[in-house]
């Protein structure tokens, strides 16, 4: 299944790898994974214990912290800019729809500083 695939290899492979670049395809289906995973885990917890499903969503939610801020890191390298720009989520109200925005962006075709093209090894070409 590709999005099994795509997630682990952002938690598995890339657990704490800032480096290098991601295609929108790439980091798109790792969130999507990452948003069902949340929903099941608090929606079976949330069944046992409302108590239960904090913990768990806490722990779930600190775990993929690091991969989360991997991914969108060489997402907004794969557009040419800096991984840096998640603080701009801080700024209330504008700054979250602005980094959507640029997460969203294509990727700069060929290489560019943070790196050589992506590669999606589950399509098998370059995008």
């Amino acid at each position: 299944m590709p999005l099994v695939n795509y997630f682990v290899r952002v938690v598995k492979d890339n657990y704490f790898n800032f480096n290098g670049r991601d295609t929108r395809k790439q980091y798109w289906m790792f969130v999507l994974a990452n948003v069902i995973i949340s929903f099941v885990l608090s929606f079976v917890a949330g069944l046992i214990s409302s108590d239960l499903a904090r913990v768990i969503s806490s722990i779930y939610s600190l775990a993929i912290l690091c991969p989360s801020l991997g991914a969108a890191a060489r997402r907004l390298h794969d557009t040419g800019k800096s991984g840096w720009l998640q603080l701009i989520a801080f700024i209330p109200l504008v700054g979250a729809i602005v980094l959507i925005v640029f997460l969203a962006q294509p990727g700069q075709s060929g290489d560019n500083v943070y790196g050589e093209e992506p590669y999606d090894e589950f399509e098998g070409s370059s995008v």
